[in-house]
Parts: structure tokens; C-alpha cells; sequence
């Protein structure tokens, strides 16, 4: 027997690893999303129940496949929509052939079939919000909370639009656009991945610093997404996601130590990805008299930090000026967040508190950036208060034990 712990990170694996690329290729074969959706649900189900006794498999995304897959024919016969023709021995015998050679030939036509699922889960029916919502829970297997968290939501709220989104798009063909109608969704698809590597760069939950993975396949899916938009089509957009995606990930093998965050200004950067962070640039250079938008921004503020041979020769008034763009162009608190921190470079940190007065933000990022700001100004009893708060709200563990350690510091320096 294979221990509970053991059992239950091979399962959290699966789940974030493998989730979409299954439940792609099972809505690819079977054409229904509430299918493939609760028969993969029935296979990890099964998983809890089995793998504690007779050990993880050595391949878990063939056995999750297979199982998913006659679940899938169990569903359907009890539906009474298979022939008579298709025994269930000659079925499992093709599922069982099968499972472990999709797997190891997925490559190129799993992502073609996530596109394609990810395309669905743009469909014009849905706003740009429960597009997204369902493209992470779907296609990047999310858990519901951290989508709720991302979208500053309870829970409950958003399983229920998670449901209604299903409802609207159930029935829908499961194919990739053409022409103008895979240029309507570009945009749609674009805000997408930007929420899905959020959720990898920056985890909500959890015990990661960050999910290197996750926001790799967001980088992959906007890539997949220019390859196959029409030669006509307006890359501009996805050229600034795609580099400020590229600029952010590049920082991701300095951004820990000993499981606990790094801030960017005490980061190796000997350890971040030049090539990364070189193709960023090349993106953005085309893009010098481009209008601005809310990706070009961000990619420009990324690359003023790539750029800077070292943290203080980063150049804040010009980060200053572009969060005072971004303001203008999307007034959103996060945004408003980070601006705070700009003004706090430039003009000290009075100034940033001032500029986070008017600041609502569920979660912690909010006292915790305003625990830095009044430790600076040396008002520690302040200090220790906000940090406080801000490990309370905070759900992600490493995160939340570097907020300690800082508010730790403050004791050791009475």
C-alpha cells in the first residue's frame, strides 16, 4: 500500500498537470463538455479510491484517460446512445491499447485539441470574465477558490457562474474558428491566458512560490494562438501579452529560496532567462509607436526592470508614468496597487500611502504592501498591525510565511 500523503500529491499532479490536456481530448472524441467533464470527475474519484491500495500508476495520465474514457461508455450506454455493435470487452481492450500511446504522441495535437477547447470556452455567448473563469477551471484545471480569489469573488459565487457558463456553451461545436470568427475571439482568448499565467506566476493558494508550469502553458497557448490567427490578422495585442508574459517568467528561478518568496530588488539576476527576456524586447521594439494598451503597458513596466543592471539603476519615474497610463486606460485596484509602489520609489513612502488611501482590494496583498510602507516610515507598531492582517487573509503558505519573517524582523529590530 502506497502512503495517503504520497497518494494525495501524485493525485494534486495529475490534477494540475494533466487536467485540461484530458478533458480536451475527451470532449474531442466525444463531442459533449458535461460528458468528458464529470467522466474525468469519476476517474480522479477513482483514483482516491484505488491508488491507496494498489499504488499510483506508473503512467497517472493513461490511467486517468482509460478510466475517464469508460466511464465516459458507461454514461453513454446508460444513455441509451451507443450501438449494440460495440461490446464492452472490444472497448476496454481499445482503451486500454490506446490510452498510454496518446499520451506519449500527444504533442502538437493535444494543443491543437486544447485550443480548440480553450476557443469553445471563448464562445461569443459568454462575457470576457466567464470566459475566462471557465477556461481556467476547464482547460488548466484551476479549483474553483483560487478562480474565485482572482476574480475577487466567494466561492460559491463563482461555482455557480462556473455552472451557468457550461450551460450556455453546452451543445456547441468543438472545432477552431475561421476567418473573422477566430479573429473575434483572439481577444477573448488573450485576456484568458493572461489570467491562467496570473493564477502560475502568482498563486493564490497553495504552497508554491510559483507555478512554473501552469504559466508556461499559458506562454504556450498564446503562441499556439498567433501561429494559427490568419496571416491578415492584428498580432500587435498578443505581441505585448506574449512579452510581458516572457519578461515575468524569465524571473521565475530567482524568484524563491528555501520555498520562500523573493522580492525583485533582493533577486539574483544571474538567474533570470536572458533569452526569455531577449525575444521579450524584440517584441516590444516593433511596438516603440504602437498605441497604448493595457499588455503594451505592463510589458513596457516588465522591461524597464529587465533592462536595469541592478535594482537601483531600475528607472521608477518612467514604471511611474506608465501605471499613470494604465490608470487612465483600465482604472482597475490592482493597478492602482502597484502604482502605489511606483510612487513610493519616486517620491518616498508617504507618498505611496497616500496614493493607497483610496485603494479597495479583497486579499493581502493590499495590507502587505502597506505593512512595507509604514515599516520604511518606521511606524512599526503600524506595521506589525498590517502585517497581521495581511497573514490572516493570505492563503498561500510560502507567501504567507515570508510575511511573518518580515513582520519578525520588525520585533528583532526594537
Amino acid at each position: 500500500m502506497t502512503s495517503t500523503d504520497d497518494v494525495a500529491a501524485r493525485l494534486a499532479d495529475a490534477l494540475r498537470d494533466e487536467w485540461g490536456r484530458l478533458l480536451a481530448l475527451l470532449v474531442a472524441q466525444y463531442r459533449r463538455l458535461d460528458l468528458a467533464e464529470d467522466a474525468l470527475g469519476d476517474a480522479f474519484e477513482a483514483a482516491t479510491r484505488t491508488w491507496p491500495h494498489d499504488g499510483p500508476p506508473t503512467n497517472p495520465a493513461a490511467w486517468l484517460l482509460t478510466t475517464a474514457r469508460r466511464r465516459a461508455v458507461d454514461r453513454l450506454r446508460s444513455e441509451h446512445t451507443l450501438a449494440r455493435s460495440m461490446p464492452r470487452l472490444a472497448v476496454e481492450a481499445d482503451l486500454t491499447a490506446h490510452a498510454s500511446r496518446v499520451m506519449a504522441d500527444a504533442g502538437e495535437a493535444v494543443v491543437d485539441e486544447r485550443l480548440r477547447l480553450v476557443l469553445l470556452c471563448a464562445h461569443p455567448r459568454l462575457s470576457r470574465e466567464a470566459a475566462a473563469a471557465l477556461t481556467l477551471r476547464l482547460v488548466l484545471g484551476v479549483p474553483t477558490p483560487d478562480i474565485a480569489r482572482l476574480f475577487l469573488q466567494s466561492t460559491p459565487t463563482m461555482a455557480a457562474r462556473l455552472t451557468r457558463a457550461r450551460k450556455k456553451i453546452a451543445g456547441e461545436r468543438f472545432e477552431i474558428p475561421r476567418g473573422d470568427g477566430l479573429t473575434a475571439r483572439t481577444g477573448v482568448v488573450a485576456d484568458v491566458a493572461y489570467l491562467a499565467f496570473t493564477a502560475g506566476y502568482t498563486p493564490s493558494s497553495g504552497d508554491a512560490v510559483v507555478r512554473v508550469e501552469m504559466a508556461g502553458e499559458a506562454i504556450r497557448l498564446v503562441r499556439v494562438l498567433r501561429d494559427v490567427l490568419p496571416p491578415t490578422a492584428d498580432r500587435r495585442e498578443l505581441d505585448a501579452l506574449l512579452a510581458v508574459m516572457l519578461l515575468q517568467h524569465s524571473r521565475r528561478d530567482a524568484r524563491s529560496a528555501g520555498g520562500l518568496p523573493v522580492l525583485l530588488a533582493d533577486q539574483d539576476r544571474g538567474r533570470w532567462h536572458d533569452a526569455e527576456i531577449t525575444e521579450a524586447l524584440s517584441l516590444l521594439e516593433p511596438l516603440a509607436t504602437a498605441p497604448a494598451t493595457p499588455y503594451l503597458l505592463q510589458a513596457l513596466i516588465a522591461a524597464e526592470h529587465a533592462i536595469a543592471p541592478r535594482p537601483s539603476a531600475t528607472a521608477w519615474d518612467r514604471i511611474l508614468a506608465r501605471y499613470d497610463e494604465l490608470v487612465e486606460l483600465t482604472d482597475s485596484p490592482v493597478v492602482r496597487l502597484n502604482r502605489a509602489v511606483a510612487v513610493s520609489e519616486v517620491h518616498g513612502p508617504r507618498d505611496g500611502l497616500d496614493a493607497l488611501a483610496d485603494v479597495v482590494l479583497r486579499g493581502h496583498r493590499l495590507p502587505a504592501v502597506r505593512a512595507e510602507l509604514l515599516a520604511r516610515l518606521g511606524r512599526a507598531d503600524e506595521a506589525r498591525v498590517a502585517y497581521d492582517a495581511a497573514c490572516t487573509l493570505c492563503e498561500n503558505s510560502a507567501e504567507r510565511a515570508h510575511l511573518r519573517r518580515r513582520r519578525d524582523a520588525l520585533d528583532r529590530s526594537r
